[in-house]
């Protein structure tokens, strides 16, 4: 009798009794010791496994090395918004002292309160230009924070997602599980 094409030959399956449990497996490939492989060299072997070990620290230490040149950036430039927000009322506390809302004449009251409304609503321009810009600083942090959440979220879906299950087709996966 010949074998059709949806059987596989004989040869490549046995019978495993697994506690009462008898079902067929793919026969695993015997590997006898023979003259021509001998076992790896001990020295060999411990060179190998540092190399390995030294390659996947290295890698490691320049991840970290990354991340931290990163973070220093993210905090150098949140010390240098703190430092302009800081220095900026000290300016406009500066210059309020100077201005003076004294009882001059009534041609002098005029002219004077003009200039002194007019640094007034200087100042006060000033610091909405100032709280802009840290406004903007911190909308950048943001993006930047943003940016990373995305990237390791991004690391943490590739994990899951490029799985060798999911490199073929339907069809082919499925004629895979009826095989097995």
């Amino acid at each position: 009798m010949t074998a059709t094409a949806g059987y596989e030959d004989s040869d490549e399956w046995e019978l495993v009794n697994d506690d009462g449990f008898v079902h067929k497996r793919k026969k695993r490939p015997r590997f006898e010791p023979t003259a021509a492989s001998q076992p790896p060299d001990p020295g060999v072997e411990r060179k190998l496994s540092r190399e390995r070990k030294r390659r996947a620290l290295v890698k490691l230490r320049n991840r970290y090395l990354k991340e931290i040149r990163h973070w220093e950036l993210l905090s150098n430039t949140l010390n240098e918004m703190e430092h302009n927000a800081h220095a900026q009322p000290l300016e406009c506390q500066e210059l309020r002292s100077t201005t003076s809302f004294d009882d001059p004449s009534s041609s002098e009251e005029h002219s004077a309160s003009n200039s002194t409304f007019r640094r007034l609503v200087g100042d006060l321009l000033y610091q909405v230009e100032a709280q802009e810009a840290v406004i903007q600083n911190v909308s950048n942090l943001c993006e930047v924070a943003q940016t990373l959440c995305n990237a390791q979220e991004e690391r943490m879906k590739h994990q899951f997602i490029n799985l060798p299950i999911w490199e073929t087709s339907p069809n082919d996966l499925m004629a895979a599980l009826v095989e097995q």
